[in-house]
């Protein structure tokens, strides 16, 4: 009977271990930085990643992550230019010169090569960053989106239920202004898929609060603006293949499997996970999942 007890509690704790893996984070003192006109986060020591958020959110979406990878790196996590509380340039918003101000960042902190991963448009400037400065990336993460100007891409820019990629102007400015909430509530709750799972309402309150100040509207949709660009950017982008590792993660009910297709048309050494049940918001619908597959691959 003790025998049984013993091997019962070591199999419970087995089971058990995953789910608290991440319960527990360490408590890391992450800083709040500019440089080179971007605002960014910053915690740890060692060699560095970049972390990129996506159109909605600001730096603030990786705090989870944060802590954990700091443990062993150097993260750098800046709001992209014109987004959260990083300058709105009168010019050049768009994914390939987002990425080259991004680099700029990187150099002014002393750091030659990085790990980087984006979601969303982060994962468009992402892979410009990889593309234009393939000896100082290490690593690509790339999480659910997908790549203008790469095979696949038409489907879902043109796509009659996404309307938000062309839904920018005067106009749309004026009808938004007031509601930026209202407006966000279309990407927050019908790309998760479960509402309940998606950004929580802290989050919510603070993303709509970033994007309601002058011109950050505005300067955020100047990235969907750019994707024809971004398409002939990557077009000739693409004609040279990654070769340091990819990883493609991405929802089920989401990008994911487009986004894997498209990463293995332009890296050579490219993997992806798409995640069961889950929508675009992969960290926040399947945070274990996602972190995870983030900690063992970086």
């Amino acid at each position: 009977m003790q025998h049984c007890s013993l091997w019962c509690a070591r199999a419970l704790f087995l089971i058990l271990l995953p789910l608290y893996a991440h319960a527990a984070a360490p408590e890391v003192a992450i800083e709040s930085r500019e440089a080179e006109g971007l605002h960014y986060l910053t915690a740890g020591k060692g060699d560095a990643v970049i972390l990129l958020h996506g159109y909605t959110q600001t730096s603030r979406m990786w705090r989870p992550l944060i802590p954990l990878l700091a443990a062993n790196f150097k993260v750098i996590a800046p709001d992209l230019p014109g987004i959260g509380l990083s300058q709105i340039p009168a010019k050049g918003l768009d994914m390939k010169n987002a990425a080259i101000r991004i680099h700029a960042l990187v150099k002014a902190l002393g750091i030659t090569k990085a790990r980087v991963v984006g979601h969303d448009i982060g994962l468009m400037v992402a892979y410009a960053y990889a593309a234009q400065f393939p000896a100082e990336t290490e690593k690509l993460v790339v999480m659910d989106a997908f790549l203008p100007g790469v095979a696949g891409w038409e489907a879902v820019y043109n796509h009659p239920a996404i309307w938000h990629f062309r839904f920018n102007g005067e106009t749309p400015e004026a009808l938004v202004k007031g509601r930026e909430r209202i407006y966000f509530e279309h990407y927050w709750n019908n790309f998760a898929a479960d509402p309940k799972q998606s950004i929580s309402e802290i989050d919510r309150k603070a993303y709509t609060t970033a994007y309601a100040q002058p011109g950050r509207m505005r300067a955020g949709w100047a990235y969907f603006v750019s994707f024809p660009q971004a398409a002939k950017d990557f077009e000739q982008l693409a004609k040279t293949k990654l070769t340091m590792p990819v990883l493609a993660i991405g929802g089920e009910k989401a990008n994911g499997t487009l986004l894997g297709e498209q990463m293995k048309l332009v890296a050579t050494n490219a993997k992806m996970i798409v995640l069961k049940g889950s929508g675009h918001w992969v960290m926040e619908e399947r945070p274990k999942e996602t972190i995870d597959a983030l900690l063992n691959f970086l």
